[in-house]
């Protein structure tokens, strides 16, 4: 599923806050997860892609620090948004 500006702005107003806070580090992190789950479904059936295999490693990269910097800031929030995207098993 491609990110639609709709779908941008219901990540943000479900995690950010608002649709207008676009720089929360919670709405930055679950727009990363759903750009993740939409190229690993991708890489799944076409298996040498590989532009898309390091866009997905960086952004991954991108996530795992925002995520460090969010337990770091605010572990509450860290625990209660791992458990709401699923992100750890």
């Amino acid at each position: 599923m491609k990110l639609t500006a709709e779908t941008q702005n219901e990540l943000f107003k479900t995690y950010g806050g608002s649709e207008k806070n676009t720089g929360s580090t919670e709405g930055q992190i679950a727009l990363f997860t759903h750009r993740i789950n939409h190229i690993s479904g991708h890489l799944s059936t076409n298996k040498k892609d590989h532009s898309n295999t390091r866009a997905l490693l960086k952004l991954v990269g991108k996530r795992r620090r925002l995520l460090n910097y969010l337990s770091k800031t605010d572990l509450n929030g860290y625990r209660a948004l791992i458990e709401k995207l699923g992100i750890r098993k």
